[in-house]
Order: structure tokens, then C-alpha cells, then sequence
């Protein structure tokens, strides 16, 4: 296994001097609550490209010769990677390519062109893009920068950690989030190195989640990659490297459900009024859904904050349901005039807001005199959508949830 330790990271932090910015650390007052000691959360949303990425990649493109960096970089990647290599080529004066998955979120693909970088989208999968990237290494002999699996690219990402103990020296716990490993491998190795005692734990969403099984399995093992909201961290296999440090330096990965990543996203936006993508919220994630397994004091890495608007609003509307803030409801009414206005004043006196109905006439399901109305309606949290339910159903509604 290749060597990335401390000295390593230090010479990383060295590289990245002037070029990347040292992240805040804010505390936050509801998850210290929850675990009854401080909980503070690392920025990296703020870093520049909106990821920690950026510290990886141009580690790894500044240590390449000149005579490599003439013959341009090629990078795959979902988005983060992707504006990390391109920003790094564009800073260090030599050409990107970066091989994109079709449907890729339009806010990051636009960005990556905007740092100099040509996109290509050879197909639907971060896979499929890692194959057209090798090719093109092979075929053209641009340097190939892996999202994860190389040591220069753990040790960029491990400055992280030197942070966090220089702004937090008496950290109990450090959770980030995991896809392929780098960012965990990185600074599980600078932090056990300064502060042995130190715990390092990851959250992988669980419908993409090949590092368990893997450290069960004693080698890296591939899953299938079901579809998540976290999509920067959806990854099929942990690396070779990757996967040797996080089996000897890391405490444990959890997993986390989609809903504790909706509601993880939610309260970094209401309650930290920091901006992340459903990946970067994947260590709050865990603290929500895992909360016994982490001692204070406890620094959660937001790894990213580079969302879609459109995901963005999906994703809130998913967490405040899971929040008990949002219910969507089916409602069967007599079909005569006034039906609906008096619905719609029932919930007006319970104090709902309405925000969409859709009014379906005719349906095999419905009889002849019965017409159906689905609500979008936001409340004030579960004891007021229990109320509202309950007051719906005395006076004679007939109620579904969605």
C-alpha cells in the first residue's frame, strides 16, 4: 500500500497555500442539543468550486511534471471532481477534459465549462465516464486524475483535517461523508497521526453504500448503485488505496436513508443557513439517524454545496415531509357546488396553508356523484398534521395520504 500520512498531508497543505481557502467552523446549537455536547460543522461548501474536490485535484495536477502537463488532464465525474480538475488545470495552464454522465445536474456542468474545461457525455453512468476517461488517457496520453484512488489526491483532501485540529484541538469525532474513500482516507490519516485517540467515521447513503459490505468482505466489493439523491457520493466500488486506509484508519461507516439526508439538507439550510447538496449533508445525516455513535466534541464535514435549484426544492419538500411540515392528502367530496369551498374553509380555520390542489372528476375509482381533490398543504409539524387529519375525518371526509 502506498504511504499517505501526516508528512504527506503537510506537504499537500504547503501546495494548496494560496489557493484554496480554510473553511469555517460553525457551532451549531440544535445537533449540540441532540448529542449533548458541541457539534460543529466544517464549511467545505464554501471552498472554492463549492467542494472539498478542489483540494485533491490540484495537489495531484501540481505534482505532475511539465512535460505531463502538456499533454492535458481527462478527468469522469458527476460534478464536484469535475470543477475541482478544471479549476486546478485553469490555475496550473493546461487543458481539461472531463467525461460527464448524461443527466448530470445542469448547474454543475456549466460551471466545470465555465473553468475552462471540455465536457463530454459518453453515457448515463459515472462508470461508463471512468471507461471513456481511460480510453482517452490511453488514446491522446492526457494524465488521468481519479476522483479518489491516488495518493496525492488523499493527501490534498486530508488538509481538511489539519483544520479541524487547528481549529478544534479537542475533537472527539470527525464524520464525513464517504463515496469512493478519498476524503475519508485523508483525514482519518492526518487526524489518527496528530490525535490518536481521535474518531473518524463515515456516512454513505445506503442505497449506494459499497464500503460495509466491502470491509465485511475483507476487499473492496462492488454493489449496485440504486438511485439517490446523494449523487455525489454514489459509488459502485471503494478504490484499491482507498479502501487499504479506511479498513486500518477509520472507526466505522454508517449508512443513512434518504429521508435522514432530506432532513440533514433541511436543517443545514434552516437552522445552520448554510447551502449543501444532499452528499455535503451526509455526515449531519448521520448524527440525525446515529446519533449513539458519535462523542462530542464532534466536527461534521459539509463536503458540498453545489445543488441543482430544482433537486434543491424536491429534496425540501421531501424533508419537510419527513419534518411532518408537509402533507399531501387525498380527499373524497360529494360532487355539488360548494363541496370544495367548504373543504378548503375547514382547513383555513385549522390554520393550514394550501399550497396546490388538483380536482379529479372522473375516475374509475370514484363513484358517479363523488369527485376527488389532492392537497399540498403545509402545517406547523406532526401534532398539527395529526389534528388536521383527525378534524377532516370527524366531520365525515374520507382521507388518504400520499
Amino acid at each position: 500500500m502506498e504511504h499517505v500520512g501526516l508528512d504527506e498531508v503537510r506537504a499537500a497543505q504547503e501546495t494548496l497555500r494560496g489557493v484554496t481557502v480554510a473553511t469555517p467552523l460553525l457551532y451549531s446549537r440544535v445537533l449540540s442539543e441532540m448529542l449533548g455536547g458541541p457539534v460543529l460543522l466544517k464549511c467545505e461548501n464554501l471552498q472554492r468550486t463549492g467542494s472539498f474536490k478542489m483540494r485533491g485535484a490540484y495537489v495531484r495536477i501540481a505534482r505532475l511534471g511539465e512535460e505531463e502537463r502538456a499533454r492535458g488532464v481527462v478527468a469522469a465525474s458527476a460534478g464536484n471532481h469535475a470543477q475541482g480538475v478544471a479549476l486546478a488545470a485553469s490555475l496550473l495552464g493546461c487543458k481539461a477534459t472531463v467525461f460527464m454522465p448524461e443527466g448530470a445536474p445542469l448547474p454543475k456542468v456549466a460551471a466545470t465549462r465555465s473553468y475552462g474545461a471540455e465536457v463530454v457525455f459518453p453515457g448515463p453512468s459515472v462508470d461508463e465516464c471512468l471507461e471513456a476517461a481511460r480510453a482517452y488517457s490511453e488514446e491522446r496520453g492526457a494524465i488521468l486524475i481519479h476522483p479518489f484512488d491516488h495518493p496525492d489526491v488523499v493527501a490534498g483532501q486530508g488538509t481538511i483535517a489539519l483544520e479541524i485540529l487547528d481549529q478544534r484541538p479537542d475533537v472527539g469525532t470527525i464524520v464525513t461523508a464517504v463515496g469512493g474513500g478519498g476524503l475519508i482516507s485523508g483525514v482519518a490519516g492526518a487526524a489518527k497521526a496528530l490525535k490518536p485517540d481521535v474518531k473518524v467515521i463515515g456516512a454513505q447513503a445506503k442505497r449506494a453504500a459499497a464500503f460495509p459490505p466491502s470491509l465485511t468482505a475483507g476487499r473492496p466489493v462492488r454493489v449496485e448503485v440504486r438511485p439517490t439523491m446523494a449523487d455525489g457520493i454514489a459509488v459502485g466500488s471503494p478504490g484499491e488505496l482507498t479502501y487499504a486506509l479506511v479498513s486500518e484508519l477509520v472507526d466505522a461507516v454508517v449508512t443513512v436513508t434518504e429521508e435522514s439526508l432530506s432532513q440533514a439538507l433541511l436543517l443545514c439550510l434552516e437552522r445552520a443557513k448554510q447551502v449543501v447538496e444532499p452528499a455535503g449533508a451526509a455526515g449531519v445525516a448521520a448524527l440525525l439517524e446515529h446519533a449513539y455513535a458519535f462523542e462530542p466534541p464532534v466536527v461534521a464535514v459539509l463536503s458540498g454545496g453545489n445543488i441543482d435549484p430544482l433537486l434543491m426544492s424536491k429534496v425540501l419538500r421531501h424533508g419537510l415531509a419527513g419534518a411532518g411540515r408537509y402533507l399531501v392528502v387525498r380527499c373524497r367530496l360529494n360532487d355539488r357546488p360548494g363541496a370544495l369551498v367548504t373543504l378548503l374553509s375547514e382547513l383555513a380555520e385549522l390554520g393550514v396553508n394550501v399550497l396546490d390542489v388538483t380536482h379529479e372528476r372522473v375516475a374509475a375509482r370514484l363513484h358517479v356523484e363523488e369527485v376527488e381533490v389532492l392537497l399540498h398543504l403545509e402545517t406547523r409539524g406532526p401534532d398539527h398534521c395529526d389534528e388536521v387529519l383527525g378534524r377532516l375525518r370527524a366531520k365525515g371526509y374520507t382521507l388518504k395520504q400520499s
